[in-house]
């Protein structure tokens, strides 16, 4: 059974424009927890200097600090926020429902990582990274999952699941990596229902990518 929300703000570590902070900034506020949000300069190397690689030696974001809890990883936080805090829908207890998530938390650090969010790091961020292998992998993930939303609302079925939030943020922002979303009806859909949950807050846009 979910908990009561934490008496002090959970604390996240983030920057603005990376898709795995704002999966654990979206799912804060859809579960109405308290939070603050502590940015680090990733251009200044703040993720790798000491004082944050004793929060997470990988020296990524994002990571939240929630009372005696230090927790890095966008897929594990979201994990331990819909355990601790959340309503049993957010990630099922019976071995098939929660398989299904488990599949989709999977496909955001693969497809989605190697497709869309590649694509857009690539472009954002300027970095030398295969774009074009980037988009194909998007397309033929977009290919995938625009027939498999045709017949439910949300990626496992009839209710919105933390599979629903890993997956939003970089799909919801693959033009700024050059990838067009026109041609997918379901997928658009898709996104609209995630944004019109309560508590909805969007990921910082920038004005980089001409999707084609």
């Amino acid at each position: 059974m979910p908990v009561a929300p934490p008496n002090q703000p959970i604390r996240l570590y983030r920057a603005a424009l990376s898709g795995h902070s704002h999966r654990v900034q979206l799912f804060l506020s859809l579960l109405g927890l308290p939070f603050e949000m502590v940015d680090i300069d990733l251009r200044a190397g703040e993720h790798k200097r000491p004082e944050f690689l004793a929060k997470n030696p990988f020296g990524q974001v994002p990571v939240i600090e929630d009372g005696d809890v230090t927790l890095a990883d966008s897929n594990a936080i979201l994990v331990y926020l819909a355990s601790r805090y959340g309503e049993p829908g957010w990630l099922p207890r019976d071995p098939l429902g929660a398989a299904n998530v488990q599949r989709f938390l999977s496909v955001a650090a693969g497809e989605i990582f190697r497709g869309p969010a590649t694509a857009r790091i690539a472009n954002v961020f300027n970095l030398p990274l295969d774009r074009d292998a980037a988009c194909i992998t998007a397309k033929n993930l977009f290919a995938i999952l625009e027939p498999h939303l045709a017949t439910r609302p949300f990626l496992t079925g009839d209710k919105v699941t933390i599979a629903d939030v890993a997956a939003y943020s970089y799909i919801a922002h693959a033009p700024e990596g050059g990838i067009a979303l026109d041609g997918y009806a379901n997928l658009r859909n898709w996104l609209a229902r995630i944004e019109a949950l309560p508590g909805f807050v969007p990921m910082q846009a920038t004005k980089v990518g001409l999707a084609a």
